[in-house]
């Protein structure tokens, strides 16, 4: 199929994923028209796994940020639309038959808002402000974009956007460890963004980051959105979730005296 004719590009970046990438991929299987991947220099068999599934994969470096892998994806794909996925997510059927009527009807909107389910400690999470968790991935080619300042951003879309019903399925940490592994990259990543805004370390950001912030998180997602519906799993994401502001901003200041020393 000639690249101007094709109508859905599912895009990703990876990092050794070769525990999950098939299974996202086969999920896809009868939507796609092209997937493109910018692989982070894996030492699995991420790419090989990519590459039987028909994918063009780019090797590139692995980015801290890594939505700047994924704005390469999404700036070599071809199709009308981008469907951007990462690997430990997975398409439920529903979703796909819905997503072929939103990209082949005549409505105006060019992105689209999909529901996802986050799978956590065995288990998808309902509460603690964990679902509907939306999140924008499929828009129109050229109107989507990712800017690559913050690990937790959003595309930005230009256009009116839409929202569909149906969920897209999370299974970011197949065990605790796993999470604690993820927690670890996230509060490194966050600890730059606090250098990277230059944050003084005094006794009010102290009080802020070790205290308020993680307290604040901590009732909003437990209490409020009634995590402790969740059970155990509930109860630990809303903690460690939490924890971030206080890990992130520790790390800040370790990084900030030792260059000081």
């Amino acid at each position: 199929m000639e690249k101007n004719k094709l109508n859905l590009s599912v895009v990703l970046a990876t990092y050794n994923e070769e525990m999950n990438i098939g299974r996202c991929l086969e999920s896809v299987k009868g939507l796609a028209d092209e997937i493109v991947a910018v692989d982070g220099t894996s030492n699995d068999a991420t790419a090989d796994i990519l590459r039987q599934y028909g994918a063009k994969v780019l090797i590139r470096k692995n980015q801290a940020n890594f939505h700047v892998n994924k704005q390469l994806a999404i700036d070599s794909a071809g199709g009308n639309w981008i469907l951007q996925l990462d690997a430990d997510e997975r398409l439920s059927e529903a979703l796909k038959e819905e997503i072929k009527l939103a990209i082949s009807s005549k409505q105006a909107f060019d992105g689209y808002w999909i529901p996802r389910r986050n799978y956590f400690l065995g288990r998808f999470l309902k509460k603690g402000g964990q679902y509907p968790d939306y999140t924008l991935r499929l828009y129109r080619r050229g109107k989507g974009r990712l800017p690559a300042k913050s690990v937790h951003e959003q595309a930005e879309v230009t256009g009116q956007t839409g929202r569909l019903k149906n969920d897209l399925l999370h299974y970011s940490y197949p065990d605790f460890s796993h999470y604690l592994e993820h927690f670890n990259l996230y509060t490194d990543i966050l600890a730059s963004e606090l250098a990277e805004q230059k944050l003084p370390l005094n006794l009010l950001s102290a009080i802020n980051y070790l205290i308020i912030k993680p307290k604040w998180w901590f009732i909003k997602t437990y209490f409020r959105h009634k995590g402790f519906r969740d059970g155990m799993p509930g109860f630990a994401f809303s903690l460690f979730s939490s924890l971030r502001f206080t890990a992130a901003y520790i790390k800040y200041w370790e990084k900030k005296n030792r260059a000081e020393a």
